[in-house]
C-alpha cells in the first residue's frame, strides 16, 4: 500500500510543481484517521480541497479540484461513483458541471479506506511520507495540520526522514559568511571556553526545493534566518537574476514593512564568490513555482 501512494503520478510540465493529487490524498487520509465516511460529494471536495490547493498549491494556476478528483482513479487508490454518467473532454478530464451531480461521489477504494481506518499508524506514516515528498520542511507541519494528520504524527517522524547531504548546510552557510542573506541575522552563542558554536535559527534553504529534485549544491542554496526561510518558501519574496530581493505585491500586515518591504530591491547582504552565486535556473524555478507574482502568471522574471 505504501508503494501505491509513493508512486502517485503527479502532473508535470516544464518542471512546474503540481501537488494537487497529494493534497487530495492527504485530505482523504486525514478523514480516515478521524473516522469520517469513505465517499464524499464533489461539492465538498471542491470547497475543502480547493482551499488546500489555494494555500499550498502552485501560486500561478487556477484552483481546479476536479482534476485530482477525476485523475486519482488512475493511481489505483481512488474511485468515483457513477463515473459513466460524467462527460469527459478530449484530454480525458471530467466536465466540471457533471461532477456536481448528487450521484457522483469520490473516495479511496474500499480496501485502502478500511486498512487506513484500522491502522492509523500506517495512515499517519503514509501521510507524513507524502508531505515530505511534496513540500519543504517549512510547510510540512502546516499541510499535515490542515489535513487533520499532524496531531498523532510524532511516532512516525524519524522513520520517514529523507536523506540529505550533510555538507550542504555547512557549505551554504560558509558561502554566506554565516549570516542571513536578506537581513544579515547572525546570532550565535559561545561555549564555556568562549568558542563560537553553530549559528542559531539560521538555515541553508533550497532555492529549488529538495522535494522538486533540487540538488544539494551551493548554487541551489541561500542562507536565511528562520523567518526569511519560511517567507521564501511561502513565496512572499524571491530573488532576481541580479540577486536583489523582490517582494510579492500581495504582502501585507504587521511586520511586513520591517521584515520584507524595507529589503525590496536591495542586494543580498553578503558578497558571494562567483562559484557560490545562485544559479539562474534555480531562481527561475522558484519564480515559476513558489513566488506569489502580482498577476499569477509567474512567467516573467523580475529584474
Amino acid at each position: 500500500m505504501r508503494g501505491l501512494f509513493k508512486g502517485l503520478h503527479v502532473w508535470k510540465r516544464f518542471e512546474q510543481r503540481a501537488p494537487n493529487k497529494p493534497l487530495l490524498a492527504l485530505w482523504s487520509i486525514g478523514r480516515c484517521i478521524n473516522g469520517q465516511v469513505r465517499l464524499v460529494p464533489f461539492r465538498q471536495v471542491d470547497r475543502e480541497v480547493g482551499e488546500l490547493i489555494r494555500e499550498f498549491g502552485h501560486p500561478g494556476v487556477h484552483i481546479r479540484p476536479e482534476y485530482p478528483f477525476w485523475r486519482l482513479r488512475n493511481d489505483g487508490i481512488w474511485e468515483v461513483t457513477c463515473a459513466d454518467t460524467v462527460g469527459v473532454t478530449s484530454s480525458g478530464d471530467a466536465h466540471r458541471r457533471d461532477l456536481f451531480s448528487p450521484n457522483v461521489l469520490g473516495g479511496f477504494v474500499e480496501g485502502i479506506y478500511l486498512a487506513l481506518c484500522a491502522d492509523t499508524s500506517l495512515a499517519e506514516e503514509i501521510g507524513y511520507s507524502l508531505a515530505r515528498a511534496h513540500f519543504p520542511p517549512t510547510r510540512q507541519e502546516e499541510v499535515l495540520e490542515a489535513t487533520g494528520i499532524a496531531p498523532k504524527l510524532a511516532p512516525v517522524r524519524k522513520s520517514c526522514q529523507y536523506a540529505r547531504d550533510s555538507n550542504f548546510r555547512r557549505a551554504v552557510l560558509t558561502a554566506y559568511n554565516f549570516g542571513c542573506a536578506v537581513c544579515g541575522f547572525a546570532v550565535h552563542l559561545e561555549d564555556d571556553a568562549r568558542r563560537s558554536v553553530p549559528p542559531i535559527a539560521l538555515d541553508a534553504a533550497h532555492i529549488r526545493w529538495h522535494q522538486a529534485r533540487g540538488p544539494a549544491r551551493v548554487q541551489n542554496g541561500i542562507a536565511l534566518c528562520a523567518l526569511h526561510h519560511r517567507l521564501f518558501d511561502y513565496g512572499a519574496f524571491t530573488l532576481s537574476h541580479r540577486l536583489t530581493v523582490v517582494v510579492a505585491e500581495s504582502t501585507r500586515g504587521t511586520g511586513s514593512n520591517e521584515w520584507l518591504w524595507r529589503f525590496a530591491g536591495q542586494p543580498l547582504s553578503t558578497a558571494l564568490k562567483p562559484d557560490s552565486r545562485p544559479d539562474p535556473v534555480f531562481l527561475d524555478w522558484h519564480l515559476r513555482n513558489v513566488f506569489r507574482s502580482p498577476d499569477g502568471s509567474n512567467q516573467i522574471h523580475p529584474q
